[in-house]
């Protein structure tokens, strides 16, 4: 049996969630690939949920957080803006506060578990 901790923290504007996992999972994969389309297909996701969740984003945040270029003779492309890979570190150290400052608590739920007998 594995046993893994993870927390998902979710900020909402209105009824929209602004930035939650899968969001940041979505900036951090275009930050890599350059591009919306090769993002979604690294996350299993199709192109049109990418460009809905990218848009989400856009409209939540101050400043964009993904800048795309349409095609062309290269095609097109993304780039995760200043604010979009601030938005990235920031989830990501607030993830690993969380876990590193309830230890005990984690450690005390794993310990309800039930064990798994060979």
């Amino acid at each position: 049996m594995t046993i893994r901790t993870s927390f998902r923290l979710r900020i909402y504007v209105d009824d929209v969630p602004a930035i939650g996992p899968g969001k940041v999972s979505l900036l951090e994969a275009i930050a890599k690939t350059g591009s919306i389309r090769a993002a979604a297909l690294s996350l299993e996701m199709s192109y049109n949920r990418a460009w809905l969740l990218v848009n989400e984003m856009n409209d939540c945040f101050k400043k964009p957080v993904v800048i795309g270029s349409s095609g062309g003779t290269k095609g097109g492309g993304a780039i995760v803006t200043e604010v979009g890979h601030q938005l990235i570190n920031e989830y990501r150290l607030l993830e690993k506060e969380a876990l590193a400052s309830n230890t005990a608590h984690i450690k005390s739920l794993k310990g309800l578990l039930k064990s798994k007998k060979n």
